[in-house]
């Protein structure tokens, strides 16, 4: 595949590649612990989605940097300070409504990018995100109907989701910081600049949580707070102290055995 390299797409790639893997590794722990095996074999199919666009942005990222690195490489054989992926994505959520919750953030968002993406100058991207909205679709449609079903169900569901939410919500404005963003990406039409999606994302989210009789945190009319310590840092390479034991588990096994194949 060719296409005339923009300073920056590399480095855009990766971003959306790496949140899309940490999002699908953390996921990868619902597996044989979700309250019912439908939800196991759901939560599993979702980060298999997540997986397969990790997989397909990373590897093009790769081809664009020209560094001989593949998605594997990119994924296995970096440290914690080489990730850009918004911190949301590697907290743990070992609480089901905090996973419901932080998917239905997260996919919203995916969907809304990804349709753009779709018409993206970069064939690479356009080819992945072509296919993923369909996938994130779905991932919000899933996200919705628990998120309903929890906000307006028992007093106790109705609390603990209102409380994963609450907790969620700052992290959610590193999905529309372009801070990280070269100029020339946007100017070229490979991306759009983040807070554009804003409005759209914050309104769809918005109704679903009024629906869910969930109330809205602070910070909405605001356009979000900025996230706990006041910095904008995932895209930058600045995660939380959760991201080192993440990466250990998800890399130890190409790392034990390197250039293992089977």
């Amino acid at each position: 595949m060719t296409t005339t390299l923009v300073p920056g797409s590399a480095r855009a790639l990766l971003a959306l590649g790496d949140d899309a893997l940490l999002a699908s590794q953390r996921l990868g722990w619902w597996i044989s612990r979700a309250p019912v095996l439908e939800e196991d074999v759901a939560l599993a199919n979702i980060g298999l989605d997540l997986l397969g666009q990790a997989r397909g942005l990373l590897a093009r990222a790769g081809e664009l940097e020209g560094r001989g690195r593949d998605e594997d490489a990119l994924a296995f054989w970096r440290d914690a300070p080489d990730f850009r992926h918004v911190c949301l994505v590697e907290r743990d959520q070992r609480d089901f409504g905090t996973t419901m919750v932080r998917l239905l953030l997260l996919a919203t968002w995916q969907r809304e990018l990804y349709a753009r993406l779709a018409a993206s100058s970069e064939p690479g991207l356009a080819a992945v995100a072509g296919k993923a909205v369909k996938e994130v679709a779905y991932h919000v449609d899933h996200a919705r109907a628990w998120v309903l079903r929890l906000g307006d169900g028992t007093e106790e569901s109705h609390l603990r989701v209102q409380r994963a939410l609450d907790a969620e919500w700052p992290w959610v404005s590193e999905l529309f910081d372009g801070s990280w963003l070269d100029p020339e990406v946007v100017a070229a039409g490979v991306l759009p600049w983040p807070d554009e999606l804003r409005p759209t994302v914050l309104g769809e989210v918005a109704a679903v949580l009024a629906r869910a009789t969930l109330r809205l945190p602070d910070g909405l009319a605001d356009g979000l707070a900025p996230e706990p310590g006041g910095r904008l840092r995932g895209r930058h390479g600045e995660h939380t102290d959760e991201l080192p034991g993440l990466l250990a588990r998800m890399q130890q096994v190409a790392r034990a055995h390197p250039g293992a194949t089977w």
